[in-house]
């Protein structure tokens, strides 16, 4: 338990360290990502965002699990 929630706030520290070049990424933007913008409302839905971070994610989970 010790381990885990010291690697997640490595984790949390590093975002946070590279959030200026993070937010350059195009997270949000890419194709099948659902944005509707209307004059007093817009709504984003980013499936494809979060389908690549989840895979991202699951691939670096895998990778210390070993």
């Amino acid at each position: 338990m010790n381990r885990t929630l010291i690697i997640i706030g490595l984790i949390i520290i590093a975002v946070g360290l590279l959030w200026p070049w993070l937010s350059r990424l195009p997270l949000g933007q890419l194709p099948g990502d659902i944005a509707v913008r209307r004059e007093n409302m817009s709504f984003c839905f980013p499936i494809t965002s979060m389908i690549l971070v989840s895979l991202v994610l699951s691939g670096l989970i895998w990778l210390l699990n070993r």
